[in-house]
């Protein structure tokens, strides 16, 4: 098939490389002129994905109707919270029955929208149109072709199928889901807790507290999760535990990286440059917790990284106000 990869970020580049080597024709688009340049002529990407080469079938450009044009599928890899702007953009180049496949994690700062509902809004189409990988994918690992699986959620079970065969290789499986929502939620609220444990780390806690925080934040995303209708066992599988694993675990996440740099610092100022990459937890943080308070959920940890990243709470602080949250308050 021929897919259009709209972003040319590290996810976007390694997500252009699995469909090139699934066998698919792909362009992508991307607003950075050099970078496009780059991968288009010299098959690299050396600010997000240093010393990588791609495949040579790779095609780029900075012409959106040209991006869009006679594809069978465009995949979204973009920062969550610019998806609505450039959906505006897009829409004119959009054919009206094109499969959308969203890759982001996140939840709209302004609206508390999940990114798929603001698709399917923006674009007035029906969420059958619409479907969402995720799992524990670091690009920097995936990049050199290290097996990984991903899960591939719609409420269609043609947008699953399609999801399969755009995706499987000999080192990438997709799993099919139709738990979109919790999914979703899954995605986004793992990367508040990444911040929670890279903080930790940052403060110099060990092994016991980052086993804790992801444990209890693992209790967090379930109970947000099944709040808002998603399937508990979505939480046991690659889109809940393996992308928390990987996102708390690894120093090649972004989430991760920036808690450590936070908790050590203190100081967002000095995080934001050290990671230099989107964080979207950040940016997610306050609206994630807004969701929860409207259902009712209690979510400690989600709290106290909002308000350090919002607030002006310091690490330290945060890290003391969660050991006197009471344990009846846990298992709300």
């Amino acid at each position: 098939m021929r897919v259009c990869v709209l972003g040319t970020g590290a996810w976007g580049t390694v997500l252009a490389q699995v469909l090139a080597d699934a066998g698919h024709h792909v362009i992508m688009w991307g607003r950075n002129a050099a970078v496009v340049e780059e991968i288009h002529s010299r098959h690299s990407n050396e600010h997000f994905l240093p010393g990588s080469a791609l495949p040579h079938s790779l095609n780029a450009t900075t012409d959106i109707e040209l991006a869009l044009t006679a594809v069978d599928a465009a995949v979204i890899a973009i920062p969550a919270q610019t998806l609505r702007e450039n959906l505006r953009n897009w829409k004119h180049y959009l054919s009206s029955d094109l499969p959308l496949i969203s890759t982001l994690k996140g939840i709209e700062a302004q609206s508390y929208s999940r990114m798929t509902e603001i698709i399917a809004e923006e674009l007035e189409i029906s969420l059958d149109r619409v479907g969402l990988l995720t799992g524990p994918n670091l690009a920097a690992e995936l990049i050199v072709r290290q097996p990984a699986g991903a899960v591939g959620a719609s409420p269609s079970r043609s947008m699953q199928d399609l999801m399969i065969e755009l995706f499987t290789t000999e080192y990438f499986r997709i799993y099919p889901s139709d738990d979109l929502v919790g999914c979703e939620l899954a995605g986004a609220t793992k990367s508040i807790i990444a911040l929670a444990v890279g903080m930790a780390i940052g403060l110099g806690y060990g092994e016991n507290t980052q086993a804790m925080i992801i444990t209890r934040g693992l209790g967090e995303v379930a109970r947000f999760g099944a709040a808002y209708g998603a399937n508990p066992l979505t939480n046991l599988g690659l889109a809940g535990m393996g992308d928390l694993i990987a996102s708390c675990g690894s120093p090649l996440s972004r989430n991760r990286t920036f808690g450590e740099v936070l908790g050590r610092t203190g100081s967002l100022e000095a995080a934001r440059l050290e990671a230099g990459k989107t964080v979207e937890g950040v940016a997610s943080a306050a609206a994630i917790l807004e969701l929860a308070h409207q259902v009712g959920v209690v979510v400690p940890i989600i709290e106290v990284v909002s308000d350090v990243v919002q607030n002006g709470l310091t690490p330290n602080e945060g890290m003391k106000r969660l050991m006197t949250i009471s344990l009846a308050a846990e298992l709300q």
